[in-house]
């Protein structure tokens, strides 16, 4: 008791079709987070900003629960906020305070594992 709580890695494939992902191969990535960073889970969702995302977040969050961090990859962390920030309100959490949004398109592979391993480094204090 009183450990911290490990981040959650959620990442937003866009389709799998978005020309922004074309460069990540998303298997790889969620692997190298999964089994190589410390992280609670990883979730990998088709689409976060449309309808079964909304419903994602509305069954997936926990009212009080204020200690867990989200790392959620994607796309332009503005959008993620615009999108996810009235399902955390809903359950009474802070989305700026506990949602990292990563804008990972455009990236190979070994720059968005780069770039996820640094922020969950820095919320663990690695």
């Amino acid at each position: 008791m009183g450990e911290k709580k490990l981040p959650r890695f959620i990442m937003c494939f866009c389709t799998g079709e978005c020309p922004g992902f074309a460069k990540l191969d998303l298997w790889k990535l969620v692997n190298f987070v999964r089994n190589e960073l410390d992280v609670e889970y990883v979730i990998v969702h088709p689409q976060l900003c449309v309808t079964d995302g909304d419903n994602f977040w509305r069954d997936y969050l926990r009212e009080g629960d204020k200690d867990t961090i989200y790392v959620v990859g994607g796309c332009d962390p503005r959008m993620q906020r615009k999108m996810f920030k009235d399902a955390f309100a809903d359950k009474g959490l802070d989305f700026d305070k506990q949602v990292v949004s990563l804008d990972l398109r455009n990236m190979e592979t070994p720059e968005a594992m780069k770039k996820v391993e640094e922020v969950v480094n820095k919320l663990v204090g690695v």
